[in-house]
């Protein structure tokens, strides 16, 4: 994990999720709601859920050592009270903190260095459980676990007869100039 990666990962999730609540925009609230039976029921439960597991990492990502100022608004926050929390139950509301933690995402992948992603980082799990684990790898779980709820969102969607369109990171990825390096 490099700071450029979080970078492209910061700006691929952000755009991701513009791309999934556009695609979701064309359900009713009826259609949102439905259970449809996936882990977390419904597309809205599953669009919930992301903004839970942001919020929990990002918290705790602000206790770094290295004190990043853009993650500092969350700590402004109650703590999440668990895994069921809910940020709201409509699109619009849902949306609004999602843009709100997308570009606390986007500012803080400017603040990490090399050095912090190297260091290993102390936190506590949802059950108050202490772990120590390389703070780079926690960084890349946060972003794998962002792109395997969007899948599943991006599935239910499919089946509610919406394509939300490319997914892949590819598309994010620049281009090389002839030299073979990034454009």
């Amino acid at each position: 994990m490099t700071p450029a990666s979080i970078a492209l990962l910061a700006r691929y999730n952000a755009g991701m999720n513009q791309q999934m609540y556009q695609a979701a925009a064309r359900l009713t609230q009826d259609e949102l709601s439905a259970d449809r039976q996936a882990f977390f029921g419904s597309i809205l439960g599953t669009m919930n859920h992301l903004l839970v597991g942001d919020t929990i990492w990002l918290r705790r990502f602000a206790g770094h050592p290295a004190a990043y100022s853009s993650l500092a608004p969350l700590l402004q926050q109650p703590p999440v009270s668990g895994l069921s929390q809910s940020f709201g139950d409509d699109l619009a509301t849902l949306q609004a903190y999602r843009s709100e933690l997308d570009a606390i995402i986007l500012d803080w992948a400017q603040q990490v260095t090399a050095d912090e992603l190297a260091q290993p980082f102390s936190y506590r799990n949802i059950k108050g459980e202490a772990y120590c684990k390389p703070f780079g790898s926690l960084v890349l779980h946060f972003f794998n676990h962002q792109t395997h709820h969007r899948g599943q969102i991006s599935t239910l969607l499919y089946q509610a007869g919406v394509d939300i369109g490319v997914t892949d990171l590819p598309a994010w990825i620049p281009a090389c100039a002839q030299d073979g390096m990034p454009a």
